[in-house]
Formats: C-alpha cells, sequence, structure tokens
C-alpha cells in the first residue's frame, strides 16, 4: 500500500527524510566506519551549517526558492 506524505504523521515524514539524507551522504563521503576523512572545504562547511541551524537560522525560504527557480 502506498503511503501519500499528506496521510503521513510528522514523525513518518521526518524518519524518512532522515534516511534519505543518510542514504544521500553515504552515497557522497562513503561508509563512515572506513574511516573517510572530508576535504577541508566540505568540513568547514558542514561547521558553519551546524553553527547556523544551533543559532536558530533557516535555510532559504520556500517560496523564495520557487520564485528564483522560475518554478512558480
Amino acid at each position: 500500500m502506498e503511503t501519500t506524505i499528506a496521510n503521513m504523521t510528522k514523525k513518518e515524514f521526518t524518519e524518512i527524510i532522515a534516511k534519505v539524507v543518510e542514504q544521500k551522504l553515504f552515497e557522497i563521503f562513503g561508509d563512515h566506519e572506513e574511516g573517510v576523512i572530508l576535504k577541508e572545504n566540505v568540513r568547514k562547511r558542514l561547521i558553519r551549517q551546524k553553527k547556523s541551524v544551533a543559532a536558530g537560522e533557516r535555510g532559504e525560504d520556500i517560496h523564495r526558492v520557487i520564485t528564483r527557480l522560475g518554478l512558480n
């Protein structure tokens, strides 16, 4: 049975997003158990993003992204 996003709880949706992000990171960086070393620029970017999120900053507003990309 297929489930649409509209029928998911917030927790279910969050879990799916977390799995997709983890999968994508695995594809990009490989298995963390193998001791992969990140490039310095990637490491710095991740640290900046972590600090921004901790400070309560959010990404670009979805409506601005849609308009900027001409998707509206």
